[in-house]
C-alpha cells in the first residue's frame, strides 16, 4: 500500500497543481472550485484505475498458482485476501490523491480568507507543493538508502517543471483567447 500512498499524493498534489496555476486568472471561488473539483476526479479515478489494475495483476497472479496446482482457487481464503488487497490498494490510491490535491488549493483557500493576492496564492501553491514533494523525496532517498539530497531534488524538478509548464499552458491560452 505504501506503492499506492506515495504515487497518489504525487498524482493528486502535480495535477492540482496545474489545475489552479491554470485557473489562476480567475477569482478565488472558481480556482478553488477547480481545484477540489479535479482533486476528487482525480482521486475517483485514481480509485477506479488501481482496482482495476490490482484486480487484474492479483488475478493473473492467481490464475498462474491455479494452472501449477491444478485447481480452481475461487472459493479459498488466499483469493479473499487477493480481492481485499485489490480494494485496499484502490483505496489507498484514490484517498492519497485526494490527500495530495489538498495541497496546492490550501493556499487558495487561506488568501481568499487574509486577502492576499491569487498571484502569492499561486507562488505559495507552488512553494508548498514543492516542499511536500521534497519531504517525499527525502523519504523515497531513506528507504532505498540512496541520497536525500538527490532523492529529494528530483521530487522538486517534478514540481517545479510541473508549475512551469503549467504556467505556460495558463499563459499560452490566456494569450490566445485575448482574455
Amino acid at each position: 500500500m505504501e506503492r499506492q500512498l506515495i504515487r497518489g499524493f504525487i498524482d493528486g498534489a502535480l495535477s492540482t497543481l496545474g489545475v489552479v496555476i491554470g485557473a489562476s486568472g480567475a477569482q478565488f471561488t472558481i480556482i478553488i472550485t477547480a481545484g477540489v473539483g479535479g482533486g476528487v476526479a482525480n482521486g475517483l479515478s485514481n480509485l477506479f484505475g488501481a482496482l482495476t489494475a490490482e484486480r487484474a495483476a492479483e488475478e493473473m497472479r492467481i490464475s498462474k498458482i491455479e494452472r501449477s496446482m491444478l485447481r480452481e482457487m475461487k472459493d479459498t481464503t488466499i483469493y479473499g485476501e487477493v480481492k481485499k488487497k485489490a480494494i485496499l490498494g484502490g483505496l489507498t490510491d484514490g484517498m492519497a490523491t485526494v490527500a495530495g490535491s489538498i495541497v496546492p488549493v490550501l493556499p487558495f483557500v487561506v488568501a481568499l480568507y487574509i486577502g492576499a493576492s491569487v498571484f502569492s496564492a499561486t507562488m505559495t501553491a507552488i512553494a508548498l507543493t514543492t516542499f511536500c514533494l521534497s519531504l517525499i523525496g527525502i523519504y523515497l532517498g531513506k528507504i532505498s538508502r540512496g541520497s536525500l539530497m538527490i532523492s529529494a531534488l528530483k521530487m522538486v524538478v517534478m514540481g517545479l517543471v510541473t508549475a512551469l509548464l503549467s504556467i505556460f499552458v495558463e499563459r499560452t491560452v490566456h494569450t490566445i483567447l485575448g482574455g
